[in-house]
């Protein structure tokens, strides 16, 4: 059946393809922005450090993508940019939970990102899956309060679903781009340890689960949203030297080296959970991208 929805950060690298494929499916799309732009997509226009959200932009609604929110990269963890991170997530849902509660729209659904940084920088051997605790640390408890006033908006009777997302691998940005940097000026090296497990997923199949969660009404609450096959960083390290057809001729970089440069945020490299996919694949889904050569040869073209 035909939606209308609703997307939340549509320009960024999930929205931006997740509105491609959402439109092959038949669905019609609108996004709600900060500036108005060109294009299918009709465009509402928000502004969420003023609390304004245009209120027409609810009523054709069927389902809302909520994608909103700063990145958590990028940028040193100072304490004015952890808080940049953490409310561009939670003020965000609230503004919408306001807009909704108020009732004059159609709004069945709810889909909001997440992150596995829930679980924490533990790096136990068995894999976290959904019903495994909060672990420490900044990340863990911006997952926590975003997902509370997620959860706010159930109340309202509306289906809510959260996809804690892993490492998302596009050959347009993120995280693989960043990572094929020094790769491919010969630099290239595993970080740490190296033994920290990078739980990933490919762009495609993240989007893939989001149009499950819109369509499939049977889904609802947390889902983790991870290839079923982590891997190390040394392991992802060589995996993507190889398909750049690149060597790895340096010797791994201190963890003490990246504290110093990266400070907190040197948790993003330096940790990682084990994260399991066993439930969303319980549910029916179907990875297309489950082994990592796979996804890279797709991304790289090779």
């Amino acid at each position: 059946m035909t939606k209308n929805i609703l997307i939340t950060g549509a320009s960024g690298l999930i929205g931006s393809r997740l509105t491609e494929l959402l439109y092959e499916k038949g669905h019609r799309i609108a996004h709600l922005s900060r500036t108005a732009r060109s294009g299918k997509a009709k465009t509402f226009l928000w502004d969420v450090r003023k609390d304004q959200i245009d209120n027409e932009s609810l009523r054709p609604t069927d389902a809302i993508i909520h994608l909103a929110g700063e990145s958590i990269g990028g940028k040193p963890w100072t304490r004015d940019r952890k808080n940049e991170i953490l409310k561009s997530r939670t003020h965000s849902t609230w503004l919408l939970y306001e807009e909704l509660k108020k009732g004059n729209h159609n709004v069945k659904t709810f889909v909001s990102a997440s992150g596995i940084g829930y679980y924490g920088p533990d790096d136990k051997d068995e894999s976290f899956n959904e019903a495994d605790e909060q672990g420490k640390g900044f990340l863990a408890e911006v997952v926590h309060q975003w997902e509370e006033f997620v959860d706010q908006i159930s109340s309202l009777g509306i289906r809510v679903v959260k996809i804690r997302t892993g490492v998302v691998l596009s050959e347009k940005g993120g995280a693989l781009k960043e990572l094929m940097k020094p790769i491919k000026f010969y630099v290239g090296a595993p970080l740490g340890k190296g033994t920290q497990v990078l739980s990933w997923i490919h762009l495609d199949d993240l989007c893939r689960i989001y149009i499950k969660a819109v369509e499939d009404e049977s889904m609802e609450g947390v889902y983790n949203a991870v290839s079923p096959h982590p891997v190390t960083n040394r392991d992802f390290t060589y995996s993507l030297a190889k398909a750049m057809g690149r060597p790895i001729i340096l010797p791994p970089i201190p963890s003490v080296v990246l504290k110093l440069l990266l400070g907190e945020m040197s948790d993003l490299v330096l940790t990682g959970p084990k994260v399991s996919s066993r439930k969303i694949k319980a549910g029916g889904f179907k990875f297309e991208f489950e082994s990592l050569d796979t996804a890279l040869a797709d991304l790289l073209g090779k």
